[in-house]
């Protein structure tokens, strides 16, 4: 419990990472399912942020062995009072995680196989799998982002849950996924290696896709606070309270990175136009979620056992390791499928 300030940045990086992995195919699929004509331009591009499961499978299996170190919950299994006792026990916790994680780790290798196959095969068939298999990743999506916001956040305060907390975490996620995909769109523009140049506008629909999905995070996040101030629920709030005077400024920093100054920004049409501040934006989301994240993972225990982020020197090197490996991972996923060019 002592070092439960570096298992919570261990967790965010790793909650950060897989929803990127995740991301990427999910906006894909759902472009294609919507049909969307400019999904030709960016779906290889956002697909090939996949490579990241890999990484994200081994953060799992290290968060997993660290046992009571990462999960707290696990000091009190003897509660009777605990909230959700069958959902609360190790083994069927290790079980569902690994096994979902490789669930959806295969469908969505099997939706960027068929997309592939769909690109080069015109046949009726080749369109139809590609199709079925695309109608089910939002499906994936929903089900095992709940899965994860249960065990990573929500339930690590055993006697807490929020009806509503699924959706608002994998939201919040796909959120994050859209400002660092712009951030990853700008700067492949900007380096002039890309195979297949996209055309300006994208900036435009990512700007809009991020001004709603900012609105729509917002509504999430104060749906569960709402329902538990206006309930005079005691039993609920406690948690909003220990983040709220545990955290202080954090707790209100991450609403104003990902709320105020998304939506101030981008409600003015002309600055949905500017690549520049769009991505200034974007950066905002993306650090917003982050912090977001910790706090909901460490403010789950009292504040003697988690500090200010990035205050050790170990939670600066674990993160800046898995940001290193995973850019490079991204940079080979790149060039092994011809989507930038080769030095």
């Amino acid at each position: 419990m002592e070092n439960f300030g570096f298992w919570s940045v261990l967790i965010t990086n790793f909650l950060i990472v897989l929803y990127l992995a995740l991301g990427g195919v999910t906006l894909a699929a759902v472009l294609h399912l919507c049909n969307g004509q400019w999904r030709f331009q960016v779906r290889n591009l956002a697909c090939s942020l996949a490579v990241l499961f890999p990484i994200a499978g081994v953060l799992l299996l290290v968060i997993i062995a660290a046992g009571e170190s990462a999960f707290p919950w696990m000091a009190q299994l003897d509660d009777p009072n605990a909230h959700l006792p069958g959902w609360h026990a190790p083994a069927f916790l290790y079980a569902r995680e690994i096994i979902g994680f490789l669930l959806v780790a295969g469908l969505y290798g099997l939706f960027i196989k068929y997309q592939h196959e769909s690109e080069i095969d015109a046949s009726y068939a080749a369109q139809r799998r590609f199709r079925n298999v695309a109608l089910l990743i939002p499906f994936a999506y929903f089900l095992y982002g709940s899965m994860v916001a249960w065990d990573f956040e929500m339930t690590m305060v055993p006697n807490w849950h929020s009806a509503s907390y699924g959706a608002y975490f994998f939201q919040s996620n796909f959120h994050m996924f859209l400002a660092f995909f712009t951030i990853f769109l700008f700067f492949l523009d900007r380096s002039g290696k890309l195979a297949k140049p996209f055309e300006g506008y994208i900036f435009n629909f990512m700007a809009q896709f991020m001004l709603a999905m900012t609105i729509l995070w917002t509504y999430l996040y104060f749906t569960q606070y709402l329902i538990m101030w206006y309930g005079r629920l005691p039993e609920e709030m406690f948690r909003f309270d220990n983040m709220m005077n545990g955290f202080g400024l954090i707790w209100w920093l991450f609403l104003v990175l990902k709320f105020v100054i998304p939506f101030c920004t981008l409600a003015i049409t002309p600055n949905r136009h500017n690549p520049t501040v769009i991505v200034i934006v974007a950066f905002s989301i993306v650090i917003g979620t982050w912090i977001e994240r910790y706090v909901w993972v460490s403010g789950s225990v009292d504040p003697q056992f988690y500090r200010a982020p990035m205050s050790s020197f170990s939670d600066i090197v674990v993160t800046l390791v898995i940001f290193a490996v995973s850019w490079f991972a991204v940079r080979w996923s790149l060039t092994r499928y011809g989507l930038i060019k080769a030095n």
